[in-house]
């Protein structure tokens, strides 16, 4: 599959079969992931792979409640994989904190991105969850307070006849422009 197949192909799944995922798929998106770059190679990441049936279940009740209950469809997938941010290298701490920038969130979402473009290219569907009580996943999962829970992300087979939706994005001239900020294409 060619890479502009595989972006097209690649979308939030929200609707999941009750197979389970391979270790095997497991293992390469996890490899996948340990390549994405990052600001100053820090890596400021930790992934808790929650395949376990009741802490996967209490997880994915953490990200919806009764008044925000758009992530209900979490409990249907099989594996979640939880991103925790760790700390990044002092060069780097230093440089954002210069520049105000929070360099390891940039690159959770590269690495947030490797795993769900892996997962599509093996055939299993993904969607990154920003929305979840933090507090209730640190305890679950027994992340110390002095580390945060950056992204969950649901994986799984999609369910059966689960369609592929048309991407709406902008035009590539409205979201362009060459040499200097041009307004008018907003």
């Amino acid at each position: 599959m060619s890479f502009i197949d595989l972006i097209t192909q690649r979308q939030s799944v929200r609707k999941y079969a009750s197979a389970k995922v391979e270790q095997e798929k497991i293992d390469i998106i996890l490899h996948a992931a340990r390549l994405a770059p990052s600001a100053s190679n820090s890596q400021p990441w930790h992934f808790i792979v929650v395949s376990d049936p009741i802490l996967k279940d209490k997880v994915a009740k953490a990200t919806f409640s009764k008044l925000i209950p758009f992530n209900k469809f979490a409990v249907q997938a099989p594996l979640l994989m939880v991103i925790v941010k760790t700390k990044s290298k002092i060069i780097t701490q230093i440089g954002g904190r210069i520049k105000s920038r929070e360099f390891p969130l940039y690159d959770i979402g590269i690495v947030a991105e490797h795993i769900c473009l892996q997962a599509a290219e093996l055939g299993l569907g993904s969607c990154m969850l920003g929305w979840f009580n933090e507090k209730k996943i640190r305890k679950t999962l027994r992340v110390p307070v002095n580390f945060d829970i950056a992204l969950v992300i649901t994986l799984g087979y999609a369910a059966e006849g689960y369609k592929l939706r048309d991407k709406r994005r902008k035009t590539i001239k409205e979201m362009t422009s060459y040499n200097v900020f041009n307004h008018k294409s907003i």
